[in-house]
């Protein structure tokens, strides 16, 4: 997909962090933007920050969570902007600093809500919206490199089984969008300076409400204020994986070395007599 102006998009997560450097990059480039996010206030705002930008910017409430609300803001984007043509699934929160035992069941609900099955609610309604008019179209979930890897002492289990789940959803996304005009990336990016660490204080009432992570707020402050990279970046990054229609858009701090030994383990462990490959038959 090579022309972004006057195309239209809509970003979850918009208010701030990836998701505002990804609504920036498509604004400065022409397209209508869709900033959808919990945070009314907050996109409110944001969106009229970029108004300088481009006219073109509409806020809408969302919690990717429920899907009448993801349905209600397909409906509005639609209404003001006609076709939709790109999709960036990028809500999400932390869960940092907790071992896996010790993790509430309500913050498993939460992290894989908002992390799994807010792109689930994504990729059911926005994906046939950009089908049904056969234009091209594109696919972007925001994974994060810790959907490659689980790093000792980081106690970030939750939400690396978060990210892996987005990793896998695109891939099969890829797969069954094969032979159509819509594209699908991943979005992999290392520390990238956002409020990630204060995603709980943004928890939907219907999943216990606002809340003050600790851990999450203690492993992650630092790690973004210090290595963390500009958002907007990030957005720049998804428009190159857009016209590029590249898969995998890593960017940012990737622990390469920890991902590559990994995939050594898993080589080894497929070198083994208890293993047959039966897709070489």
């Amino acid at each position: 997909m090579q022309e972004i102006s006057e195309k239209t998009a809509i970003v979850t997560g918009a208010a701030s962090g990836i998701g505002r450097g990804i609504a920036t990059a498509l604004a400065e480039l022409g397209a209508n933007v869709v900033m959808a996010d919990i945070q009314k206030e907050a996109v409110e705002q944001a969106a009229k920050a970029l108004s300088d930008t481009n006219k073109c910017v509409m806020p809408v409430q969302i919690d990717v969570t429920q899907e009448q609300s993801v349905i209600d803001a397909l409906a509005e984007a639609e209404s003001n902007f006609g076709k939709l043509h790109i999709a960036c699934n990028n809500a999400g929160v932390p869960m940092h600093g907790t071992k896996l035992i010790d993790v509430p069941t309500g913050d498993w609900e939460f992290v894989t809500g908002v992390n799994i099955l807010g792109v689930i609610h994504g990729i059911r309604h926005f994906v046939p919206a950009i089908l049904k008019h056969g234009e091209e179209g594109h696919i972007i979930n925001t994974s994060s490199v810790a959907g490659f890897q689980n790093r000792r002492g980081t106690n970030q289990g939750p939400y690396s089984m978060s990210k892996y789940a987005t990793l896998s959803l695109s891939e099969a996304l890829e797969h069954e969008l094969e032979g159509t005009n819509v594209g699908v990336s991943v979005l992999c990016p290392g520390p990238i300076d956002t409020k990630i660490a204060h995603g709980a204080r943004n928890r939907p009432d219907h999943m216990g409400g606002p809340q003050v992570r600790k851990n999450d707020e203690s492993v992650l402050a630092e790690k973004l204020a210090t290595r963390g990279l500009d958002p907007k970046k990030a957005g720049d990054r998804v428009i190159d994986a857009i016209q590029m229609n590249t898969f995998y858009a890593f960017i940012g701090d990737v622990p390469v070395e920890v991902i590559r030994a990994r995939h050594r383990r898993i080589e080894d462990a497929l070198n083994t007599p208890w293993v047959t490959d039966y897709l070489s038959d």
